[in-house]
């Protein structure tokens, strides 16, 4: 299977090194290393590996945090192959998605960022779920308030999510991981372009999509 591991080091030569060695070690097999961010000798990285199915997870973080300066922030699954651009051929699908453009949409966030599912509703009170991926739950745990822009945020509960406005069409969208940590400020701008190239879209305009517009 693949794991994403978000990685905290020390940002100076040869930590990325020792890094690697350790997930070889515990016998992880690097696919991809992406730099998060960089600041006050610290680097944070998300990398992903794959990991034999059976395996516990516990001898991969015990081995990366016998490595000096290092800390794992979370470990969870993903479904995003290393190398692939998913984004783009979701952006492409929709173009003649018709009907269907939010629901892929929604049905393809949770594999675009690793996450476990996401959800659209309506913006008054009560909320109307639009639609919901596969494994969202019955109940959608959205906030009060829709946000100005995509803002992420930890409940109580340990759920971690990101709320996104879609103001054309009066809807929330709601991002969620449960597994892992929280989403990273990287993410979150990652999903701010995508959703503004998806307000664009031609086919965003079309079909149910377009009788859930604001009034003028």
């Amino acid at each position: 299977m693949l794991l994403r591991l978000r990685i905290a080091l020390p940002d100076q030569p040869g930590s990325l090194g020792n890094v690697t060695r350790a997930l070889g070690a515990a016998g992880a097999d690097i696919t991809q290393i992406v730099v998060l961010e960089r600041g006050g000798g610290r680097a944070v990285d998300d990398v992903t590996v794959f990991w034999p199915d059976s395996s516990p997870r516990e001898p991969l973080v015990e081995s990366l945090e016998s490595v000096p300066g290092v800390s794992v922030e979370g470990v969870w699954g993903t479904r995003e192959a290393p190398g692939t651009y998913p984004e783009l051929e979701i952006l492409k699908y929709i173009t003649t998605a018709g009907d269907r453009a939010l629901a892929t949409l929604i049905d393809s966030m949770p594999v675009l960022f690793s996450a476990d599912w996401a959800a659209a509703g309506t913006e008054e009170d009560p909320r109307v779920v639009v639609h919901s991926s596969w494994r969202a739950p019955s109940e959608i745990p959205f906030p009060q308030e829709t946000p100005a822009r995509p803002t992420a945020a930890t409940f109580d509960s340990g759920l971690h999510v990101v709320a996104a406005p879609l103001p054309p069409l009066a809807l929330t969208l709601l991002l969620a991981r449960a597994d892992g940590p929280a989403f990273h400020r990287i993410e979150v701008h990652r999903l701010t372009r995508i959703l503004e190239i998806f307000l664009t879209l031609p086919a965003v305009e079309r079909g149910v999509v377009r009788r859930l517009r604001r009034p003028d």
